[in-house]
């Protein structure tokens, strides 16, 4: 062996650990190369950092003169069912990348999902808009032309670089560990990389917090798909990492990371799923999380390393995994995976009389088809022929809400996200369920990283709201 072409790394490591590392030794190193590459590549700037210092000025001053003139005004009540109920309803925060309608769904900056399909710039030879378009336009409010998210695929490619002891640690995990663990302990390693940590250390000065969160912002977006992938390909494969392409977008050097890149249609399926599932305005927990723990200026590291511990909860990030169970589930106790009309319907009703419930449908805040399932709807009636699990996805979207509506219960029959992304990866693929919540972390960066960067320019602060007991709340109330 050429111990300079491949990878050992059994320094320091326990006995365990060095008996995975052995078993992972006759491999490519090929990440060592991708990150000499990496290193060596000019991180240019695209622009995107000059633009938001244009427009940060003026929005500091709009906020300023809103809150001077506006502040003590009333925006909603508080009722006792809601502390207890999660909060929900509540209006609590300012989350200026994305807003959730109940009616119409997220809007990023303005724009549905489907107005960005038709507006933000594609790949060359792709179809489906691109991460980059939207993270340039939740920074912005503005869709960028196809030469600037052309330059902002470039930037993320010469940040890309990952420290060797951020792959060393991921090199030793055993592959029991659950890939968001692996996840969630790789970025706060690369907090050893964080510029807002290294110059508030010395003093940064307030009005430079954003610009330093947007550098560590940059360079965590960049990192994301090659930690993403190390893990994919440690866990449930040999361990070797395609290097990043230069010349390429964000998705598909991620899909080719994990093994992909030769499926054009997988490539455009990551464009899509990076995409609507990068903003859900402020208040679900990955954002909200991520929000609250960079209020006390953590680092965007830090804070976005929170985010995907609750990103990794049963009730946020890996409902996809339920709604792929239970369609499963539910071919074996149908008897088949093509099933009538009749069939489906009569197997729903069992269901709900059963105590059970439809996973993938309804939603805390939308009323309707979730937008981002009607993307991923249009995404396989467009790409995919013949597949009798995305058949039975759309059949069940067809039939079930009437019946969830017949049956009472349901303030909202409509599919989520949920509904559809699981059977899409199974489609092509990428089978192992333990991981689609590592695919959910990479695109939802995106937009929690620009509204951190969005708290900074803003000077928004520690976030403290007042918490109450039972025995305060019915004092307060005057009950006996």
């Amino acid at each position: 062996l050429n111990f300079t072409e491949w990878e050992v790394g059994v320094d320091h490591f326990s006995e365990n650990t060095m008996a995975t590392m052995l078993q992972r030794l006759v491999r490519p190193s090929v990440m060592t190369r991708t990150l000499a590459q990496s290193r060596n590549m000019s991180a240019a700037s695209c622009g995107l950092k000059e633009r938001l210092a244009e427009l940060i000025p003026a929005e500091i001053e709009n906020v300023k003169a809103f809150r001077a003139a506006h502040g003590n005004d009333k925006i909603g009540e508080v009722t006792v069912e809601m502390a207890y109920g999660g909060m929900r309803g509540i209006k609590g925060l300012v989350t200026e990348t994305s807003v959730l309608d109940a009616g119409e769904g997220i809007r990023y900056r303005g724009l549905t999902l489907f107005d960005c399909k038709e507006q933000l710039p594609p790949a060359p030879g792709g179809t489906e808009m691109l991460p980059e378009g939207v993270f340039w336009l939740l920074l912005t409010g503005e869709v960028p032309t196809a030469e600037q998210s052309a330059a902002l695929s470039k930037e993320w490619a010469a940040r890309a670089a990952v420290p060797t002891h951020v792959t060393d640690m991921l090199n030793a995990f055993p592959s029991s560990l659950h890939p968001m663990a692996q996840f969630s302990a790789a970025v706060t390693a690369l907090h050893s990389e964080s510029i807002f940590a290294q110059e508030y250390a010395k003093g940064l000065s307030k009005d430079k917090f954003w610009e330093a969160t947007y550098e560590d912002s940059m360079n965590l977006i960049a990192k994301l798909p090659t930690v993403a992938a190390m893990i994919y390909r440690n866990v449930f494969h040999d361990g070797s990492v395609a290097a990043i392409n230069a010349d390429k977008d964000l998705s598909y050097n991620y899909a080719n990371m994990l093994g992909f890149g030769d499926k054009a249609d997988f490539v455009e399926l990551m464009r899509l799923y990076l995409s609507i599932h990068a903003d859900h305005e402020g208040g679900n927990v990955s954002a909200h999380t991520c929000h609250l723990v960079g209020s006390a200026l953590s680092d965007p590291y830090l804070s976005f390393s929170a985010a995907l511990n609750g990103l990794a909860g049963p009730l946020h990030g890996l409902a996809n995994q339920e709604v792929l169970n239970f369609i499963t589930g539910a071919v074996e106790e149908m008897g088949t995976d093509a099933p009538t009309d009749e069939q489906l319907v009569q197997y729903t009703w069992d269901l709900l009389n059963s105590k059970r419930v439809v996973p993938g449908y309804g939603h805390a805040v939308l009323r309707v088809p979730d937008p981002r399932f009607v993307c991923q709807q249009q995404f396989a009636e467009k790409y995919i022929e013949n597949d009798n699990l995305v058949k039975l996805v759309h059949q069940i979207f067809r039939l079930v809400p009437d019946v969830l509506l017949e049956h009472g219960k349901a303030k909202n029959p409509w599919p989520n996200v949920d509904a559809h992304s699981g059977v899409l990866l199974q489609h092509y693929g990428l089978k192992e369920m333990n991981y689609y919540t590592v695919l959910f972390g990479v695109s939802r960066a995106i937009g929690v990283l620009a509204s951190l960067t969005w708290d900074r320019a803003l000077g928004l602060p520690l976030e403290r709201p007042k918490s109450m007991s039972t025995e305060g709340l019915k004092t307060f109330l005057n009950v006996n």
